[in-house]
């Protein structure tokens, strides 16, 4: 899969179906196990979607997902870091779980030696091949070759975001067309869709970028919309593949952000890529994403207000694929989501939790010693618990949606209340904290 043509610029519909079309046009009897094509974008904010309310950035394809599909608005990633994100998405696991906690491994030690926390992991690749899926990796992917993750087939082979395979999207799609036409060789597939946008270099096609200008946007903003529009585009142009093919009807469509993004304005200046309070942060503008599934003839239209997490997807598409988990003891923490999607009863959980690590890692296998803050969301009620000596903040998601005003003064008890939760979820001074992954282990609570 090395051959290469450049994509068209232009916006490719999905062929067979009107942009206005309605679930109720698809067949309602439930098909088989279903194929899979997981969309992960790569350092978007939550609000940066025309189904999240932008009146600026133009997101088409993304918007008829959500309108004709599940969508989750109350979503969060665990770490808001790519790497730790990423192995998230693929495990169902907490970072302090999987172990890949950190971008990089401690100065001086070989990268290789992270590998082996995701290769003797269970992960949603992995098991479907187990069951007769041919699975694809495409786009970011940091752990060396994509047989590491368990997939079948991939572009990457080596590299720290993701090597040969980063030219989805931004290059080439050619990939994804002869792992449909050759390489699955008709068995049901997995496809892993995680190009390296609108992340940095923020270099999109002047037209899209041209008019991003001409609404009066700061240039560097200016840049970062027009790349999400750009990303926007591929996620149609890959649609439009499967469609042509046939294969929209038993198709599963899952997309996420692997954490946020607030860009930087004004002259650039050193590290303001981002803003410090978006990515690689505790704040929603770094932990927030919307989450959609979108499944035609099974999954109605729909909008949740229920606090769900990236833990939840490996449960919810494996469930989907009718695949279990091969031991209970590697079971995941998160939710099968496919009933509520389904338009069932809301969850019964009570919050979702995350946490948040150095960029290099202190010492591999110990989590604990890279972490920076934990944090806890119960209804609107959101504690940052710091490491060390700081102190937590409490704020109000309802009326203070972008965390200005620290409550946990005011609210002594409430903060108390999440402090227990959240150290009977994961408290890194227990000894077992450490646990080391093992390849029955990894992943497994410590």
């Amino acid at each position: 899969m090395c051959g290469r043509r450049p994509i068209p610029l232009g916006i490719v519909g999905w062929v067979a179906l009107g942009s206005s079309a309605a679930a109720a046009e698809w067949p309602q009897a439930e098909p088989g196990p279903p194929n899979v094509l997981m969309i992960v974008s790569d350092d978007q904010g939550w609000r940066d979607h025309g189904f999240m309310g932008s009146r600026q950035v133009r997101t088409p394809h993304l918007d008829r997902l959500a309108r004709e599909g599940a969508v989750f608005v109350n979503g969060s990633v665990p770490t808001s870091l790519c790497r730790a994100s990423l192995a998230t998405l693929l495990t169902g696991r907490y970072a302090h779980q999987h172990k890949i906690c950190c971008n990089d491994p401690p100065k001086g030690i070989d990268r290789d030696r992270m590998l082996p926390y995701l290769s003797h992991a269970p992960t949603i690749p992995r098991l479907l091949a187990q069951r007769g899926y041919a699975c694809l990796q495409t786009g970011k992917f940091w752990e060396g070759h994509y047989s590491n993750g368990g997939f079948t087939h991939g572009m990457t082979t080596e590299g720290r975001h993701g090597g040969p395979g980063l030219a989805i999207g931004r290059e080439t799609l050619e990939p994804i067309d002869e792992f449909l036409d050759r390489d699955r060789q008709g068995k049901p597939f997995f496809i892993w869709y995680a190009p390296m946008m609108p992340h940095l270099p923020h270099n999109p096609p002047q037209r899209l970028l041209e008019r991003n200008q001409a609404i009066g946007n700061d240039p560097r903003l200016a840049k970062y919309h027009a790349m999400c529009e750009w990303f926007d585009e591929t996620v149609g142009q890959v649609l439009s593949r499967l469609e042509t093919r046939g294969l929209l009807e038993n198709l599963l469509v899952v997309y996420v952000v692997d954490n946020g993004w607030v860009q930087a304005e004004g002259p650039p200046r050193p590290n303001d890529q981002f803003l410090t309070r978006s990515k690689n942060s505790p704040y929603d503008a770094g932990l927030r994403t919307p989450i959609i599934f979108w499944r035609p003839g099974v999954i109605p239209p729909g909008r949740y207000e229920d606090l769900v997490s990236t833990i939840d997807l490996a449960p919810t598409i494996l469930a989907a694929c009718g695949v279990d988990w091969p031991h209970e003891l590697d079971r995941p923490p998160g939710l099968d989501l496919n009933p509520r999607a389904q338009g069932g009863p809301p969850l019964e959980r009570e919050a979702v939790f995350g946490e948040l690590f150095t960029h290099d890692c202190v010492e591999l296998g110990k989590p604990r010693l890279s972490l920076t803050h934990r944090w806890i969301r119960r209804g609107n009620d959101k504690l940052i618990v710091p490491t060390g000596e700081a102190a937590p903040e409490l704020y109000d998601l309802a009326t203070d949606p972008d965390e200005q005003t620290n409550l946990a003064a005011q609210r002594p008890e409430v903060v108390a209340e999440l402090r227990r939760l959240i150290d009977a979820w994961w408290d890194p001074q227990a000894i077992e904290a450490d646990v080391p992954a093992t390849p029955r282990d990894s992943g497994s609570s410590p």
